[in-house]
């Protein structure tokens, strides 16, 4: 049977050819929305995902499949997916077969983006360290490469919504090398990819929220 490892590298090797590639080739690769337990929404935020596709796709000449795919944490069908997106206000349960199931897709080459909508960092932090117990969440420096993509963000992470008057802060756990979790904190980075009537963001807010969420999406899929 093909591993984890192979389909994840496979597919990410095929994406990152893809994305040299002009538009007129049909979509070949979603991204997917992770649907967790605990009753945290991970639902929240519903046109978030496809308005950062749009806008990936059209200024870095992309063509993901703009129709986004969602995953149970604790499904095979995770190894589809090279890029997988959490967001949520609220608690995250993983029982043991899906803290394994993400384990091994990670280590495999998937990546997890972990936006917290303001209330699930205290549950979070738990379950990924059940999920890696031999790794530190670590706050990232603003020379990692994830912030200077094809946007220049020198200073880290943009503040999208005040909450607790705190700085954004991007944490990461690293891999043998390799980044396999974004922790996006005190941002809402996915609120700023929202269409402009749901928060009434700024056109500026925004752009920096869907430039940092395109700076994301380059880094995995080219970074590997």
């Amino acid at each position: 049977m093909t591993s984890f490892k192979h389909v994840i590298l496979l597919n990410l090797a095929c994406l990152a050819v893809f994305l040299c590639l002009t538009s007129f080739f049909p979509p070949s690769f979603q991204i997917a929305l992770l649907k967790y337990q605990g009753g945290g929404d991970w639902y929240a935020n519903p046109t978030s995902l496809p308005n950062l596709v749009k806008f990936f796709n059209r200024n870095l000449s992309a063509n993901i499949n703009e129709d986004i795919a969602t995953v149970d944490a604790g499904s095979s069908d995770v190894v589809n997916y090279p890029f997988i997106h959490m967001t949520g206000h609220g608690n995250v349960v993983f029982s043991d077969q899906e803290l394994q199931n993400l384990r091994k897709y990670l280590i495999a080459g998937g990546f997890l983006h972990i936006d917290d909508n303001y209330g699930m960092d205290k549950f979070i932090r738990p379950q990924l360290k059940k999920m890696f117990p031999e790794l530190e969440l670590l706050e990232l420096p603003f020379n990692h490469p994830v912030y200077h993509q094809k946007y220049n963000f020198p200073n880290g992470l943009p503040k999208i919504h005040e909450h607790d008057a705190k700085a954004p802060q991007g944490f990461g756990l690293i891999y043998e090398g390799r980044l396999v979790v974004f922790y996006t904190y005190e941002c809402d980075l996915g609120d700023g990819w929202e269409d402009p009537s749901v928060h009434g963001d700024s056109e500026v807010t925004r752009l920096k929220a869907l430039q940092m969420g395109a700076n994301i999406l380059q880094y995995v899929f080219t970074t590997k």
